[in-house]
């Protein structure tokens, strides 16, 4: 048993190093685009209530490949569907870049829609990272790809002030970089040895496989999907309006980016011991300490408009969203089957960025809509956490009380 183990983590390992180089790489992408989306939109879009939606259709086409995504890979392999992503990552930026080059809302937003199935492809690097590790490996390989997102934290911001006014055209520069990173990083890929596909779709008559009615009847992946979703849309919710409050309140573009890039870097700096305090407190402890952390982002938030506030309010943000994600991630992970992957996975992450689709709607409606000025729409949108913050803890005390379950 001890032999085998070695030898599966051996393998694991190697595939965590790749996908967190990935992770590091193409992942840079993510950050960029959410600095640039607001401000895009609000150079091109004729209702400046409309100015966040290009971040929308980018996490609207997110959700809207997951559900074909995952059994995608499930047949031809993780490795195909990580080589489609970067390549859809790569024309998605081009598209938009000819959107902003003509001057065309609509352009931008088919663009932004096409990196959505690059940002659902990238969703799928964590749950890479469990396929070939031993159960306990599992949640420190969840957290090592994730602590990936700490380089492109700090490297897609910068580059992104170094490219964003390259051109006459502002943020044009911006995407052209996008394009560049899809197509050197995706040839990291070649590197993964990880199973093949199936060559099919296994046969939802099989007997070890649960329909999706079933699986959704599940205590701990409905709590899971739940708290991933909450944690998800909410970090959301924030991050898409703060680039435009941020600018709204008398701080430059370049404010923005290192706020931004602080905030990246602390979703993903915490995943190198995320997995280990998961071992260590349990699941369920580690996802209710996330949801406390972005209450009290909202908080800091709520209490003004500094940049301190902006810093520290994004920094705890960040940290929320990795304690409530990568818990939430490991305990779907634990609750379903390798043959049932393909199915639960894809559901999960189809509702999850469903929510933060979503969300990211609401926000530009509540920044630029909800108030008589930047000040009043930033108040709103941190306001509207509160809920589904009481939603997933609720869910989560629920999950709690069922200690056989729980574990």
């Amino acid at each position: 048993m001890t032999t085998t183990s070695h030898i599966d983590d051996s393998r694991a390992k190697r595939n965590v190093a790749i996908l967190v180089l990935s992770q590091a790489i193409l992942g840079a992408q993510m950050p960029m685009l959410f600095v640039i989306g607001g401000l895009a939109g609000t150079q091109l879009a004729s209702n400046v209530c409309l100015a966040t939606l290009p971040i929308s259709m980018i996490v609207f086409g997110s959700m809207t490949t997951a559900p074909w995504i995952s059994p995608y890979m499930q047949r031809n392999g993780r490795r195909a569907g990580f080589f489609l992503g970067a390549i859809a990552g790569a024309l998605g930026a081009g598209v938009a870049a000819y959107g902003l080059y003509i001057q065309s809302f609509a352009v931008l937003l088919i663009g932004s829609y096409i990196s959505g199935i690059y940002m659902s492809a990238q969703g799928f690097y964590r749950f890479a990272a469990t396929d070939t590790a031993s159960e306990a490996f599992r949640p420190k390989a969840i957290s090592y790809v994730m602590a990936g997102g700490l380089f492109s934290a700090i490297f897609g911001p910068q580059l992104n002030k170094f490219v964003q006014d390259a051109y006459v055209t502002p943020f044009l520069g911006s995407y052209l970089a996008i394009m560049c990173l899809n197509l050197a990083g995706m040839l990291l890929f070649f590197g993964l040895d990880l199973p093949a596909g199936t060559g099919k779709v296994v046969s939802k008559v099989s007997s070890s496989i649960r329909t999706r009615a079933r699986m959704l009847r599940e205590p701990k992946i409905i709590v899971a999907i739940i708290c991933a979703m909450v944690s998800y849309a909410l970090m959301n919710l924030v991050m898409t309006s703060t680039p435009l409050a941020v600018v709204g309140c008398g701080f430059t573009k370049n404010n923005a980016n290192d706020i931004v890039s602080l905030h990246v870097v602390a979703m993903f700096l915490p995943s190198f011991f995320t997995g280990h305090l998961i071992n260590k407190f349990g699941v369920t402890r580690i996802i209710g300490a996330g949801l406390a952390i972005l209450g009290a982002a909202g908080l800091v938030a709520l209490t003004g408009v500094t940049l301190t506030n902006f810093f520290v309010a994004l920094i705890l943000l960040g940290l929320g969203w990795n304690f409530g994600f990568i818990g939430a991630t490991t305990l779907l992970a634990s609750s379903h089957t390798p043959d049932e992957r393909g199915v639960i996975q894809g559901l999960n992450d189809a509702i999850v960025f469903g929510c933060v689709t979503l969300a990211s709607l609401a926000s530009g409606g509540l920044m630029n809509c909800s108030g008589g000025d930047v000040v009043q729409g930033w108040n709103a949108v941190n306001l509207a956490m509160v809920p589904f913050l009481v939603l997933a803890g609720g869910a989560l005390i629920w999950l709690g009380r069922r200690p056989n379950l729980a574990a």
